[in-house]
């Protein structure tokens, strides 16, 4: 089973992660979640993942509360603390974390560092393609390859 650190290098030659300082405007994370076509931004301020704003925290803290996004700072709305995951956690403890908390996002730190964005769709595609693995070899087995 694969790492946090292998899906991340496997996901880095297509996504680069984005992030939103937290005085920053609701309205600004907005523009670049659709910018970025991403469903969420790690906060960071001098460094740090400070927490993590995504879609669900627009709809839920600002929208349904008549809040208005240019005079909202991120910080207002974001979920924190955030919950992350070091590089050498393995999917299966990803997942039930994710599954656990209600999760879709999951911000990777080392050491303080953000080194990229876990999606609930990367582990299930990691999952997936696993599980495919997994088969071809039993198939391959079952016909004495």
């Amino acid at each position: 089973m694969k790492n946090v650190e292998q899906i991340l290098k496997a996901k880095a030659q297509h996504h680069s992660v984005y992030t939103i300082g937290p005085d920053d405007s609701v309205l600004d994370a907005l523009k670049l979640l659709a910018e970025k076509n991403v469903g969420a931004l790690p906060v960071v301020e001098n460094d740090q993942v400070v927490g993590i704003v995504s879609e669900r925290d627009y709809a839920r803290k600002l929208v349904l509360k008549g809040r208005s996004s240019p005079f909202t700072k991120v910080h207002e709305i974001m979920s924190a603390p955030v919950i992350t995951v070091e590089p050498k956690q393995n999917l299966e403890y990803c997942m039930n974390l994710m599954t656990n908390r209600h999760l879709r996002h999951l911000p990777v730190v080392d050491n303080g560092e953000l080194l990229g964005l876990l999606s609930i769709g990367d582990l299930v595609k990691e999952t997936i393609a696993e599980q495919a693995n997994l088969i071809l070899q039993l198939e391959q087995y079952i016909r004495g390859e």
